[in-house]
This record gives structure tokens, sequence and C-alpha cells, in this order.
């Protein structure tokens, strides 16, 4: 990470950067410790209260996460009048508190592989980082134009549920 993502960061706004032709990286600071915005990420209770960005017009109607190595995960959204679409794939790397790591599996195309980790900063803080790794640069722009406009909303809406948390 260059320093203007770490100092970006660090002012509790999330960093969005292209980084290659392929990847994705977001970073955010938290003002909670790993354990907890792991668990944020984990548990699907509290992942439903966060995920969805608030005014994108879509809410999650299912949420059935086996947050392990190895487990799957589907999300249902509802968008509109009666549409619905379906995001699902599987846990290839879970560390708890440390890291996830999971495909993409929706498409018939190779999707991409996203990995967060969630690093300890300062005192009681947890720097995470959003990385996803896209097939090809036509799938990492397709996200760019979509997915990824909504992640400092989303990470919005996480610093506001931690603190409930603790």
């Amino acid at each position: 990470m260059d320093a203007r993502t770490t100092s970006h960061a660090m002012m509790g706004a999330t960093s969005v950067e292209r980084k290659g032709d392929t990847e994705l990286v977001a970073t955010r600071l938290f003002d909670a410790p790993p354990a907890l915005v792991y668990r944020a990420w984990a548990v699907p209770e509290l992942f439903r209260r966060w995920w969805v960005p608030e005014g994108f017009g879509i809410s999650l109607v299912g949420c059935d996460m086996d947050v392990r190595t190895g487990g799957k995960y589907r999300l249902e959204f509802a968008a509109g009048e009666g549409g619905s679409m379906a995001f699902y794939g599987q846990y290839l790397e879970v560390v708890p508190g440390e890291r996830i790591v999971w495909t993409n599996d929706e498409g018939e195309e190779e999707g991409a592989v996203t990995t967060v980790t969630f690093a300890a900063h300062g005192e009681g803080q947890t720097l995470l980082t959003f990385h996803e790794a896209y097939p090809s640069a036509e799938a990492l722009e397709e996200a760019m134009q979509g997915s990824a406009k909504g992640l400092p909303a989303q990470m919005d809406q996480l610093a506001t549920l931690l603190p409930t948390l603790v």
C-alpha cells in the first residue's frame, strides 16, 4: 500500500483504486479491533445489516454464509418489481480475525476472487483491505462501473455498525 492510500484510509474514508488491468483494491481504517471487524463480515446476521448500500435500490433478502475454509455462501438480492439476483461462491481461505478469501461463481465465466484482510493498526483499530482479482480487464471495468461504486457506502455503513457491537 502506498503512502497516499494509507493516509486516505487513515482519514476514515474508503479508498477504491484500480491496480493494473485486473485488480481492484479498497482500504478503510476502522475504529474497532480486527476480531470485531471480522465478526461483522463472518456472522450473517451482522453482515446483512451493512452489506447493501442504502439508496442503491436493492435489498438483501437471502444471506446464507458458512464462513470457513471450504464453506459456501449465497446472497440473494431483490431489485425493483419482483426481480432478484443471486451471488454465490466458496470460501477458499478463512483465518478468523485476519483474512477471508472467496470466489464469485455466479457467472458462466470465471469470476473474481475476493480477499479481505483485517490488520491491527494503532490502538484498537483495523486497517481493512478489500482486494478483488478479476479474470479480465473487461470484468474489472464492469465492476468499476457497478459494484465498486458501492464500496464507500458499504464501508460507511460498517463503520456505523461497529460501535453498536462492542
